[in-house]
């Protein structure tokens, strides 16, 4: 009798739910529709594609399909972990993403302190506009202007190293100047657009503390150490975290308009590599082993780094 009476309890429970959820669709069918393409979107582009993958465990070929495809296990791993080069691969991909972590992701939290202090909203916006600009050049565009500027003939760095009485540099073939030429265009183009997150979170920051602060003899040094950069932490922290996600993960076509023959022991990444081997060397099957691999690392770093965080503050964490 008991489980009768709390079978039928669960059915009127499922059904006042559903009743609710078609009353919400009803009521709510706008918001639904101007959800769907966002919805389609990621079915197509980002779940669908999910099915792929299979193909890092088979030889691939396009005349059979991936279903007629041989399967061969963890064979294309084997032989990536075999070969010479993965050390160099693995090397100067981390340690590209670890340097542009280090250098690049303070920059749009110093700018965005930087500019909560600018009093007259004109100067502000100009500047944040002017900072904002060099997002909207394409990564081609900004390779050619890196070549141009860094020429070791014509180039404006060189000349003015030249005229302050040093020897010219050929910046763009030395492999130890390309990881520096990569992290300082990586900041120049991307911290002004990274900085709008942070300034319109310390927008939201309460006023009456900052009087609070001045009333209490606070200059503006201590209104940043105690006012701002606590309001900003939980983004910041999550911005971490996502960005820690993707230290195997370089920005390959950067990295390839960048390459050339003198600096190729530096910016040989995996992501150029995974270019070149699967578009250009038709390896379809080897280079989806080592994307996979590449985002497999890069989610167990994520979870490790999200447990850290949450660890430290159970109210950090993505998740």
């Amino acid at each position: 009798m008991l489980v009768s009476v709390k079978q039928r309890r669960n059915a009127e429970m499922k059904k006042k739910k559903r009743k609710q959820i078609r009353k919400r669709i009803k009521n709510d069918w706008q918001i639904y529709l101007l959800l769907l393409p966002a919805v389609l979107y990621l079915l197509l582009f980002h779940y669908l594609p999910i099915y792929g993958v299979q193909i890092a465990f088979k030889n691939f070929l396009p005349v059979r399909g991936i279903l007629g495809s041989e399967w061969v296990g963890l064979k294309h791993f084997q032989n990536f972990f075999h070969s010479y080069y993965w050390k160099r691969l693995f090397s100067n991909t981390l340690l590209l993403n670890l340097y542009s972590l280090l250098f690049s992701f303070p920059m749009p939290i110093i700018l965005a302190l930087m500019m909560n202090q600018l009093a007259r909203k004109k100067y502000k916006s100009f500047i944040q506009t002017v900072l904002c600009a060099p997002h909207f050049i394409s990564t081609v565009v900004l390779a050619g202007m890196l070549y141009l500027f860094l020429s070791p003939t014509n180039g404006l760095i060189n000349k003015l190293i030249v005229l302050l009485g040093g020897t010219s540099i050929y910046f763009m073939n030395e492999p130890g100047w390309f990881r520096t030429v990569y992290i300082a265009s990586g900041i120049w183009q991307s911290a002004g657009w990274g900085a709008i997150l942070y300034v319109a979170a310390l927008s939201g920051i309460d006023t009456q503390l900052y009087e609070a602060a001045t009333m209490d003899g606070a200059n503006k040094w201590h209104k940043i150490r105690y006012i701002d950069i606590p309001g900003i932490l939980p983004i910041i922290i999550t911005m971490l975290i996502m960005n820690t996600g993707s230290l195997l993960s370089s920005e390959f076509q950067k990295t390839l308009l960048l390459q050339t023959p003198g600096n190729i022991s530096a910016s040989d990444t995996l992501g150029v590599y995974v270019y070149t081997a699967g578009l250009e060397g038709a390896q379809y099957s080897y280079t989806t082993a080592i994307g996979l691999m590449m985002n497999v690392i890069n989610f167990i770093i994520l979870i490790m780094v999200n447990k850290i965080a949450k660890k430290v503050d159970e109210s950090n964490g993505i998740w």
